[in-house]
């Protein structure tokens, strides 16, 4: 009688506990352990939240109220909130430009391939890791409190957060980078800054510009939080409706928020997809 033999994917039956399929393991006390401690801290936050049925239910109320009052939406300072929002983009724009030049030089120092030696290259991954583990929010008040209020602390802000995001991102990228274009320039007797801006550079520039694109889209979503701490920008504007309870002029700056975010995001994906299918990348 012929037999099919097991495929890889295929196990015997369990023969000691035909209860229980050999797919499913005792977990082990590790796991144990792990599940315990995600449950218990689960329960813990939610008892420190206060989460209860009556408290949900007057929440439900309260946000049919602020919709009331907010609905129809109130544009008439549609000037100083447009200027606002123009003041928003330019903080958005400003800092990411300036944060996306400063993380190529500190990328190279973070990438293997580039970096000239271990020490650099650790520093270089710390201070990356600084300015990414510190939110954006904590930024604008550290300057806030250093430059003042207004649209510089919001720049310097988002410098150090684009910095933080994109910076590891390229080095990652350069990091990718196949060894052979660098190889033939070494074989010419080119330089190692020869090899950094005539092969690595050249063969990161698509996805370093795709990451520059949703640096601006962070860029203006943060920008937009920051006014809240008076780093400037349409924050302030929305702030200051919400604590004079002008609910139909905040409605109205959020809608103003949504249209310039969604309308930024479409920009980008296109240009994305220009850049994927190999339009308008130059050719090294």
């Amino acid at each position: 009688m012929n037999y099919l033999p097991l495929m890889p994917f295929m196990k015997p039956h369990n023969t000691t506990n035909p209860a229980m399929p050999p797919r499913f393991r005792r977990p082990s006390v590790v796991t144990w352990v792990i599940a315990i401690s995600f449950a218990a801290f689960f329960i813990q936050g939610l008892i420190a939240a206060d989460v209860t049925l009556d408290r949900l239910v007057r929440g439900a109320s309260n946000i049919v109220r602020f919709l009331g009052q907010a609905f129809p939406p109130d544009f008439s300072r549609h000037e100083s909130v447009a200027w606002a929002m123009l003041e928003t983009l330019n903080i958005a724009v400003v800092g990411v430009t300036f944060g996306c030049l400063l993380s190529v030089p500190l990328a190279l120092l973070a990438a293997r391939n580039t970096a000239p030696n271990a020490i650099v290259r650790t520093l270089a991954r710390f201070v990356i890791s600084v300015a990414r583990t510190i939110p954006d929010l904590i930024w604008a008040l550290i300057f806030v409190v250093t430059v003042g209020l207004g649209p510089l602390a919001g720049i310097l802000a988002i410098i150090m957060d684009t910095i933080g995001f994109a910076a590891r991102f390229y080095s990652e990228r350069f990091e990718e980078v196949g060894k052979g274009p660098s190889e033939a320039l070494t074989a010419t007797g080119a330089g190692r800054l020869s090899v950094i801006f005539g092969a690595i550079i050249p063969e990161s520039f698509a996805s370093m510009t795709a990451t520059s694109l949703f640096s601006v889209e962070k860029a203006i979503r943060s920008a937009v939080t920051l006014g809240l701490v008076g780093a400037g920008g349409i924050g302030v504007e929305l702030s200051t409706s919400m604590r004079l309870f002008r609910y139909d002029q905040a409605a109205a700056i959020i809608l103003l928020i949504l249209v310039a975010v969604i309308g930024f995001e479409q920009l980008s994906s296109a240009i994305r997809k220009r850049i994927i299918n190999g339009e308008g990348v130059p050719q090294g």
